[in-house]
């Protein structure tokens, strides 16, 4: 077992309840194999590890890694013909209804194998880890088949076992309907997704249970069916909610205990009330908000005030949201939805976590993961405050750099 001590560190615990980002300067930290074994002031640690291998970090600033807790990166093919098109006048309805949007990416996803489901992926996820992002979420719902979802959820696996980062799979071929089942989508649900997720179940693919819950996709009822299936086999839920109208999926996903409500555009403060009370993080995807030029932001005032955790994530999707940089998303969630630096960092290190249903990580503390991100910078809004540069020294992940 590995065990060494980072010195001279300004640390950014991301605790909440003390200094603005649980800030403590004049920090250090002893990693002891995979988790963290102390944290403090350099001036009060302990004798007993005052011999470990020193890392003199030089007052660089060191952050709870990121995660990136809501992304679509597995996917055969690109939109960049539809992002011409929304230039050109197009609404993102519109290129659905007309087949573009989501089932557009589903021919070549279906025609892609594990493998070059991998390979095209690879890069993507290698960007995020070049950020500091050592968690992510992968979902399915390119294929919309039974064996194309399994083989997305197959790579995402493979990602996991491939590169050193920690992937959580979400159950998602309540995405669109395909072509073949084009205005039948309980048939649809019946005899695709259903038994999908039975057999991603079986085969342990899948971590959670998500849907999309919106006029173009699925209604409540039709989502409902689906988590009681999640319900039965055990699995948590998420939603895609409120993005483009209000149907009442985050209330219904609240209902469920559901981890996550993401988008939440156009979410009213009855939704907020029942996410507060289910601890459901609301997840923001400023990237899907700035590429299809919306103008209706999520109401992060009525969450502030009702206590309920906020995420942010990049939404990597070939569609609408083509967004492989997390730091970018921290930036646009704080000039686009107004929300402070603070709680854009909060946002990609303990709400991700908490969105993902993760425990053991998040933050700096005793006996978290030694999921550590250092940073050449002076003060943590510089994250948020920055764009297209990345100030990354070294990423630890488990406490391995």
């Amino acid at each position: 077992m590995t065990s060494f001590l980072l010195t001279n560190a300004k640390l950014a615990t991301m605790v909440p309840g003390g200094e603005a980002y649980g800030l403590r300067p004049g920090g250090a930290l002893v990693v002891k194999g995979e988790t963290i074994a102390w944290i403090g002031k350099e001036t009060d640690l302990p004798e007993a590890y005052t011999g470990l291998p020193k890392r003199d970090l030089q007052g660089a600033l060191v952050t709870p890694a990121l995660i990136d807790c809501h992304t679509h990166i597995v996917y055969g093919g690109n939109r960049a013909r539809e992002f011409e098109m929304r230039l050109e006048g197009a609404t993102y309805e519109e290129i659905a209804r007309a087949g573009g949007g989501i089932v557009s990416s589903v021919k070549a996803t279906r025609q892609a194998s594990v493998d070059q489901l991998l390979e095209v992926s690879l890069p993507r996820v290698d960007t995020l880890i070049w950020e500091g992002v050592t968690a992510l979420e992968i979902k399915s719902g390119y294929g919309l088949s039974i064996e194309s979802e399994l083989n997305m959820l197959r790579a995402a696996r493979r990602i996991g076992q491939l590169r050193p980062i920690r992937v959580k799979t979400s159950f998602l071929a309540a995405h669109a309907e395909p072509p073949e089942y084009k205005g039948e989508p309980d048939r649809y649900i019946d005899e695709v997704c259903l038994p999908a997720l039975e057999q991603a179940h079986a085969e342990g693919l899948v971590d959670a249970v998500d849907g999309f819950c919106e006029g173009i996709a699925f209604s409540p009822e039709q989502i409902a069916r689906v988590f009681d299936r999640a319900k039965a086999l055990g699995l948590p839920v998420k939603l895609h909610a409120e993005q483009l109208s209000n149907l009442g999926g985050a209330a219904l996903a609240a209902s469920y205990g559901a981890l996550s409500a993401d988008h939440l555009e156009h979410l009213d403060e009855a939704g907020v009330k029942a996410m507060a009370a289910a601890g459901t993080v609301a997840v923001m995807l400023p990237g899907a908000y700035y590429m299809l030029r919306e103008t209706k932001a999520p109401p992060v005032a009525l969450l502030r005030q009702h206590g309920v955790p906020m995420a942010l994530a990049t939404d990597c999707n070939p569609g609408t949201s083509p967004v492989n940089s997390l730091l970018f998303t921290l930036n646009m969630g704080c000039t686009l939805f107004r929300m402070t630096p603070e709680e854009a960092l909060a946002g990609a290190t303990r709400n991700a976590a908490q969105a993902l249903g993760l425990t053991d990580c998040g933050t700096l503390e005793v006996g978290k993961r030694a999921d550590l991100a250092v940073w050449g910078i002076e003060h943590p809004a510089e994250l948020s405050y920055r764009v297209g540069f990345n100030p990354l020294i070294s990423r630890y992940f488990g406490g391995m750099e």
